[in-house]
């Protein structure tokens, strides 16, 4: 199922989607870069808090935080990729 998410998430690249893992958990965010393990998005939707946008700072609430690509989430984690349209972000 890797590879079909690998291809799919090449094909969405700078797209926004939503990814929902096995576990449940849903990311927003856009598809930055893909490599053989893992899928890098830029969250999106997420409230600013004091501290800026909420990425790119040490301690990062997102995890997995690899500047310039966003956070990274292992592909077969994934449940199910959607993708957004940009009036609902």
């Amino acid at each position: 199922m890797s590879r079909y998410y690998f291809d799919l998430c090449n094909r969405y690249r700078g797209r926004a989607v939503e990814i929902t893992t096995r576990n449940g958990r849903k990311h927003r965010g856009i598809i930055r870069n893909v490599d053989q393990r893992r899928v890098y998005i830029q969250p999106i939707g997420r409230p600013s808090g004091f501290r800026g946008f909420g990425y790119g700072f040490y301690g990062s609430p997102y995890g997995g935080f690899r500047p310039g690509f966003g956070f990274g989430i292992a592909l077969g984690a994934i449940g199910t990729l959607a993708l957004l349209p940009w009036l609902w972000i």
